[in-house]
């Protein structure tokens, strides 16, 4: 018997030592809380809705909702605001929370139906502030008008191509309409075109740069006496419209041009007024514009003219490696999304085509650092005063357009030009 009371003595210590580990483990858990539960961590999705991401155990902590209407409406913004998990003391029953002060972004934003802030000011950002603000006059800024395009309207995506190329079938949503807001129906003579022309971009030395600096020159007669010239000139990249000259007017308009955006009823009809070295860049409102173009570039005789509202070219002074098509995204993005045109089915009808000079802008907007826009607004309120700068038609000629509609447009331009997007060197929007 001995040895067994031996036994039992070592053993019963360790049934004790055992017991009251056990004890204290469960005691633990009663002082310091109840056990963790798993909780499911709530993100924003692009849409505006909630998305359950895999559980995890940790302490979550849901940032606010801010804005005006119901969330994934227009006029809404919907932020997570990241705080830090609370710390909780040994021996303490309730976590303790670091205080953290309020940030700039945390205050309410309110966005009109089409999704640009109501609150505009040429005011850099604080994140802006601090990459920009601090950068000489007259150097080129990287990326500022993606920055602060983005920071009035959220939706704004940048990579947007200027020109189509040969990939041109894979872009959404412009290969499901007619145009002017997209392809359909003209593939096979797009990619014709395409086959011979072969340059879709700028030119190697514009498109290496790695800050571009545009400016869009209009047509308007508030370019005139204004000695703009050498200042247009200093841009890297000078966009013109249609068929108004450089010839005469440089030193209101500059001498440089690297490109012509036009379409068959605007493109200069006299081959000598061409100037050199620039890319004649075709933008198409209906299918018809195609087949003129396809004639262009393969220097056709001019046949079929029906369906066009006034004369067109009959032919263009460039070389197939000088022509571009205007990717015509950007019509229906300035139409639809920026202007707030009517839709009309994707179906061009009235008042639901931008002018040429806001289409010209959104391409900037997408492919461009920095944008400035000269002879752009029309002051109705100066009935006697020259409607385009090169030539005597006054302001009073205007009418109302079946196609356009210029006060919405205007509206469009002025939010650019208010909140420092875009700079009017000529003040006329």
């Amino acid at each position: 018997m001995k040895p067994t009371r031996s036994m039992l003595f070592a053993v019963c210590p360790m049934l004790v030592l055992g017991f009251l580990y056990y004890s204290s483990g469960k005691l633990h858990l009663h002082v310091w809380g109840q056990k963790p539960h798993k909780h499911k961590e709530a993100t924003v999705t692009e849409a505006g809705n909630a998305k359950t991401e895999p559980e995890v155990e940790t302490v979550i902590s849901v940032g606010r909702i801010v804005g005006s209407a119901k969330q994934g409406s227009p006029g809404t913004s919907v932020a997570i605001t990241k705080q830090h998990p609370p710390t909780v003391s040994r021996g303490s029953h309730k976590p303790h929370t670091v205080p953290r002060k309020p940030h700039p972004e945390d205050q309410k934003k309110v966005y009109d139906k089409l999704g640009f802030l109501l609150k505009l000011d040429g005011k850099l950002p604080p994140e802006l502030e601090y990459k920009y603000g601090n950068l000489s006059e007259g150097v080129c800024k990287p990326g500022y008008v993606d920055a602060k395009m983005t920071s009035i309207f959220p939706k704004f995506v940048k990579p947007v191509s200027m020109f189509l190329d040969q990939n041109f079938k894979r872009l959404k949503n412009i290969n499901n309409y007619l145009p002017p807001f997209g392809f359909r129906t003209q593939e096979n003579i797009i990619e014709l075109i395409l086959a011979t022309t072969k340059n879709y971009g700028l030119n190697p030395e514009l498109d290496s740069l790695a800050c571009k600096r545009c400016v869009i020159v209009g047509n308007g007669g508030i370019l005139s006496n204004k000695s703009l010239g050498s200042r247009i000139d200093e841009y890297d990249i000078i966009v013109r419209l249609n068929e108004a000259p450089v010839e005469g007017f440089v030193k209101d308009v500059g001498s440089k041009t690297t490109m012509r955006i036009t379409y068959p009823e605007g493109a200069i009809q006299n081959p000598l007024r061409y100037e050199k070295d620039s890319l004649f860049v075709f933008s198409a409102f209906k299918p018809q514009d195609f087949r003129w173009l396809r004639q262009m570039v393969f220097k056709d005789n001019l046949r079929g003219v029906d369906g066009f509202w006034k004369s067109v070219a009959h032919q263009v002074p460039r070389e197939p490696s000088e022509m571009r098509i205007l990717n015509p995204y950007f019509i229906q993005e300035a139409a639809f999304r920026f202007i707030g045109l009517p839709h009309n089915n994707g179906l061009m009808g009235k008042g639901n085509i931008p002018t040429l000079g806001a289409v010209a802008i959104t391409m900037a907007l997408h492919n461009c650092d920095e944008v400035a826009v000269a002879g752009f607004g029309y002051d109705m309120s100066t009935p006697h005063a020259p409607l385009h700068y090169y030539e005597k038609v006054k302001m009073s000629a205007i009418k109302e357009s079946w196609t356009h509609n210029i006060s919405k447009e205007k509206e469009f331009l002025r939010k650019l030009v208010k909140a420092g997007v875009i700079t009017d060197l000529t003040n006329g929007i």
